[in-house]
């Protein structure tokens, strides 16, 4: 598959020696992951490892306050504590069956860093992780659980030592340790095959939502929502209603708010561009890219986003960091439920549409929780 699948999004913008590599792992991809082999191993993994299925639950506390019914696809609940383990898994095992011994990953807020690193101890396969400076002093914790694992952190202190730093440190390994190394790519972002193989992985989260969501309600949900950093846990929820009649709704990172120039929503804000192997949607250079939540502190977004917000498929919202703050502390007074700080964008956005709209159901994907915001979040409220 080429840019095509995303319209006039995707493709493979990469310097040559990158080329055939990125052809051998879309080929080794499409030849492998539909093989009834894979497909069971990696069914175990999630069940057994992973701890899926994760439930739907309907948030009665928030729904009675707010007038509409919320529901929330429980990602939280995962090994973890976040739906990046479900891609990490399939690639992961696609990595070891192609003969590769090393991983590669970089991570903003670290779950997927983590996530990797559980892989890699998993599978027996060596583990390198590159993190931008300013996302390893806000995330100790997390980096303490990769090199726990048994994972190398990387602290990349070029250019604003964040995501998209640690992209490029990433791609530049990868360009020179291709023979032994798999990249493994956090979000559905990159060079084909890359979004749509995060996408596929990232799928389950909203098969198994629409089956749930039928058994417990008989019915679609009327929206479905949830944050957009790169954007995986909301195509991972979205693919599985793309032909159903549920609005879609993408919560970005909207920082200090659009007239302060400090934010990270490249789909409400940004231009077509291309970056880190992709043409997308990304932010203005004279834009400083910033978020509350390490993991949406990135510049671009996934070509299939970029594609939905042209046909109109998906609305996307910046949310500001006061805004995801708010409801990262409503959601754990309400329902005794701490969110991480980029789910808190999905769940002030459904919040609004509560308020605002006349939609009557609406399921929020919570991609995470909160344990790694922690002190973030003691800075910002005072609870004596």
């Amino acid at each position: 598959m080429t840019q095509e699948e995303f319209g006039d999004y995707g493709g493979r913008h990469v310097p040559e020696p990158l080329r055939e590599p990125l052809e051998q792992l879309a080929e080794a991809y499409d030849e492998v992951s539909e093989t009834d082999e894979f497909q069971t191993e990696l069914r175990a993994l999630l069940e057994e490892f992973a701890g899926r299925p994760t439930p739907i639950y309907h948030a009665r506390n928030l729904s009675e306050r707010y007038g509409a019914e919320i529901y929330l696809k429980r990602e939280d609940l995962l090994h973890g504590g976040a739906h990046k383990i479900n891609n990490v898994l399939g690639q992961g095992l696609l990595a070891k069956k192609a003969g590769r011994t090393r991983l590669i990953a970089e991570t903003g807020a670290g779950q997927h860093g983590v996530a990797t690193a559980m892989a890699g101890a998993l599978l027996d396969l060596e583990t390198e992780v590159y993190m931008g400076k300013k996302d390893v002093q806000r995330q100790e914790m997390n980096v303490f659980r990769m090199r726990l694992m048994g994972a190398e952190v990387n602290e990349v202190t070029r250019g604003g030592e964040g995501l998209a730093d640690a992209v490029d440190a990433a791609l530049e390994d990868f360009a020179e340790n291709v023979d032994d190394t798999h990249y493994l790519v956090g979000s559905v972002v990159g060079p084909d095959p890359f979004p749509r193989m995060v996408r596929d992985f990232q799928s389950v989260i909203g098969e198994e939502a629409r089956e749930q969501f039928i058994e417990r309600t008989g019915e679609l949900p009327d929206a479905a929502v949830a944050c957009v950093g790169g954007g995986s846990n909301a195509i991972g929820l979205f693919h599985a209603f793309r032909d159903d009649d549920v609005a879609f709704y993408g919560a970005e990172g909207g920082g200090k708010g659009a007239d302060t120039e400090k934010h990270a929503a490249p789909l409400a804000e940004g231009t077509d561009d291309v970056i880190h192997g992709m043409k997308t949607r990304v932010i203005d250079e004279d834009v400083e890219v910033h978020s509350v939540s390490a993991g949406l502190d990135y510049p671009g977004v996934g070509p299939e986003h970029a594609m939905y917000r042209a046909v109109g498929r998906c609305e996307y919202t910046g949310i500001t960091d006061d805004e995801a703050l708010a409801a990262f502390r409503e959601l754990s007074e309400a329902e005794g439920i701490v969110p991480a700080l980029e789910s808190s964008h999905g769940v002030a956005r459904a919040l609004q549409l509560a308020e605002e709209s006349d939609h009557e159901t609406i399921l929020v994907n919570l991609s995470g929780r909160g344990d790694k915001d922690m002190e973030t979040a003691a800075e910002q409220f005072d609870l004596s």
